[in-house]
């Protein structure tokens, strides 16, 4: 596909405009990194944001992809010399890679099948006299002309036979008619499961699914991923409910289109193509394609989840014990300081079975004192609940304001068995080290859960289920997305986090922090040309996103890029302020008052990078997070049984999903607000009201003290 027409496409696929499409096509071949043309080469794109970007990215490699294949299969139908101008055509005008598969499909090198052993005995012309829909003659009888007995022709009913095989298969093979059948199963089918077997200890996960059947176009995307899981785990049998009769009467009208003396054989081939080829493989790929819709769904849900929970806002300046709970092993401890240095790590005893309660309570106690700590970061993992009922209880007796807060510990024994978390810490067992990263993670949520695979956060929905490969590239942009969005303290930041700094890969991050041992503090930007393998294209995609925070030039500490200094200098100038007034009233009073239009065409740059230039100068420093709301601390436990109906409650949103979001109200489980309960009025999806880490006012509808689940709704009661 020419670049002409793939921008066209593109440009109506994602509602863009040609020349934007067209930009964005030339800069990312030119090797520039997705946030690095978001925020440096606005003018270029039209302003286009990170997710069109990667839209573009993303079509660009599928009708990339697309046209390779569109080669390849005409290369290979005219190496048979079947390539006709009218198949060719076709070929090069398919949009999509089913239906070039779709019109390949009678060329393909096939097995031996019933059709192709037929042909060999001489039957394809019986066949094209069948198809022809003769008015005269006899069927059988015209049969008895193609008995051989050396080719495995015996009898003349043998001969029909193979020659309805050989047009069942022809049938099977024409484009048009799976093309139709295809659309039909999808508008008017349904998806049906039954169970299949018993499910162990009785569990009756997959209970809605023992008899159950929905049209193919109504089912929401976890259902067939729910479907998908239970079926490989045996527990049930899931298939494709067609309107077989529907297909049936479109087959004959096709294929039949008038009075014949072949009807009774042709309608028999038509059945038999329908029933042992089309069906089977239109079930597939009717299955596949919901499977790989309901796939992109939970990953998009997976990677929303990870983006907010990435951005969580920093608790900075405090002092934490982070608190991994256990029962049998004891409860690990880790005070770390403002900086994230870890100063001290020990264990106690206050959860069954030793219940070392009063020994443990001191020693709190003589951390809390001796180290100054102001928060407790307890996981929420096994005996999460017993813990923070011990925390609570020390708190009681401690005379100062000091909090505790729930963390969400999913991932950190990954990072605690990792090879990252042996080098950073290799005296330390696996339970200290989670304890560490408890505490860090809620210092700073970014620099710290980048140091785990994203896919063990534990905000996704059947992540296990859907595309792996799929999955990491669409955590790994998010990741990267919310990493260069806050950018980096190049002094301070990990390895970990610097590698996923625009343009920079784990190698060349490693070597910065080397160098960082090595010279001391980087003092300004232009150090980080003198980094082994960090070049120059690699220089300019990353050091936009990369701050010298204390260093000599002030502008080092912003997100305005170096290719900008000249013109951000020349503003300064032109408003009678220097670099050094970079963060003060005087600067900001003066900042205020520029025309952008104007000064752009003073200082001959676009709008949108002088408008970029003064929002920088405005905040320098500025994080992001910091606007968000902070995370709810607590001072004393919820039990079950401190719940009333209508009881209003504050939680934290810990995971949307497709059919709500659950809220952590300090319960040993998190609480649900289906859907229906978000707001008042129709929502099409969750995440279009909530996200992670959202602050949000609750009341209680359902308490189940069995099963220790509460139903929650965030529309105020009376308000209905």
């Amino acid at each position: 596909m020419d670049i002409a027409l793939m921008t066209q496409t593109i440009s109506r696929e994602i509602g863009v405009k040609t020349h934007q499409v067209e930009a964005t096509i030339r800069l990312l071949d030119e090797g520039n990194t997705v946030p690095f043309i978001a925020r440096y080469r606005k003018e270029m794109t039209g302003q286009l944001d990170e997710t069109q970007i990667r839209e573009v990215e993303e079509r660009v490699r599928y009708l990339r992809n697309l046209t390779v294949r569109k080669e390849e299969v005409l290369r290979l139908i005219e190496e048979q010399g079947k390539l006709t101008d009218e198949l060719k055509q076709a070929i090069e005008q398919s949009a999509k890679l089913q239906e070039v598969e779709d019109l390949y499909r009678p060329y393909r090198q096939k097995r031996r099948t019933r059709a192709t052993m037929a042909k060999e005995r001489g039957l394809e012309p019986l066949a094209v006299w069948l198809l022809s829909l003769p008015t005269q003659g006899n069927p059988l009888a015209e049969a008895e002309g193609y008995v051989n007995p050396e080719k495995g022709v015996e009898t003349a009913e043998e001969a029909l036979a193979g020659a309805m095989d050989i047009i069942a298969e022809q049938i099977s093979d024409d484009p048009d008619i799976r093309k139709w059948i295809r659309e039909t199963t999808y508008q008017k089918g349904s998806i049906s499961a039954e169970q299949k077997e018993a499910e162990e200890d009785g569990k009756n996960v997959y209970q809605m699914y023992y008899s159950y059947s929905e049209p193919i176009k109504k089912v929401v995307p976890h259902r067939i991923l729910a479907m998908n899981r239970g079926e490989k785990e045996g527990i049930l049998k899931v298939g494709i409910d067609a309107p077989v009769p529907e297909i049936h009467s479109f087959l004959t009208r096709r294929v039949i289109t008038r009075e014949t003396v072949a009807r009774e054989q042709l309608t028999a081939a038509l059945e038999d193509s329908y029933k042992r080829l089309i069906a089977p493989s239109i079930e597939r790929e009717v299955r596949t394609m919901l499977t790989e819709t309901a796939e992109e769904r939970a990953i998009h849900i997976f990677a929303e989840n990870l983006r907010n929970l990435l951005l969580q806002p920093p608790v900075k300046g405090k002092v934490v014990l982070g608190v991994d709970p256990a029962y049998r092993t004891g409860c690990k401890l880790a005070v770390v300081d403002e900086t994230g240095k870890l100063h001290h790590v020990s264990v106690i005893y206050p959860t069954p079975p030793v219940n070392k309660v009063a020994e443990a309570k001191e020693h709190v106690k003589k951390l809390i004192d001796q180290y100054g700590v102001s928060l407790v970061a307890i996981g929420n993992g096994t005996a999460s609940r017993e813990t923070e009922q011990f925390i609570a209880d020390v708190l009681k007796e401690i005379n100062k304001e000091i909090f505790y807060i729930i963390v969400n510990e999913a991932g950190a024994s990954v990072y605690s068995a990792s090879a990252l978390a042996k080098e950073e810490f290799p005296e330390l067992d696996v339970a200290e080290r989670s304890a560490v990263s408890i505490a860090r993670r809620l210092q700073d949520p970014l620099a710290e859960l980048v140091k785990i695979d994203p896919k063990s956060v534990g905000v996704g929905q059947y992540q296990h289920d859907v595309s792996q490969n799929r999955l990491a590239e669409s955590l790994q942009f998010v990741v990267e997305s919310a990493v260069n969005h806050v950018g980096v303290d190049v002094n301070t930041a990990s390895a970990s986090l610097l590698q996923y700094v625009s343009g920079v890969n784990k190698q060349v991050a490693t070597n910065i922090v080397k160098m960082r041992e090595e010279i001391g503090k980087f003092q300004d930007r232009g150090q980080l040309k003198k980094v082994p393998r960090l070049g120059a294209k690699t220089y300019e995609q990353c050091i936009g996103f990369l701050r010298v925070m204390e260093g000599k030039n002030p502008l080092d500490k912003t997100p305005i890029h170096p290719e900008s200094y000249a013109p951000t200098h020349q503003l300064l100038k032109t408003l009678g302020l220097g670099p050094e007034d970079i963060g003060t009233d005087h600067c900001r009073e003066k900042l205020q008052k520029v025309n952008i239009a104007e000064m752009a065409a003073a200082l001959e740059i676009g709008e949108p990078t002088l408008r970029d230039i003064v929002e920088s100068l405005l905040r320098p420093g500025r994080d992001p997070r910091d606007e968000l709301p902070k995370p709810l601390l607590h001072k004393d436990v919820l039990k079950l049984t401190d719940l009333q109906k209508g009881m209003k409650l504050q939680g934290t949103v810990r995971n949307v999903v497709d059919f709500g979001a659950f809220v952590d109200i300090g319960l040993k489980n998190d609480g649900l607000v289906h859907i229906s309960r978000l707001k008042k009025g129709f929502v099409k999806h969750p995440l279009d009201v909530v996200t992670v880490g959202d602050i949000v006012d609750v009341w209680v509808v359902d308490i189940d003290e069995q099963r220790q689940r509460v139903g929650l709704t965030m529309i105020e009661p009376g308000a209905e």
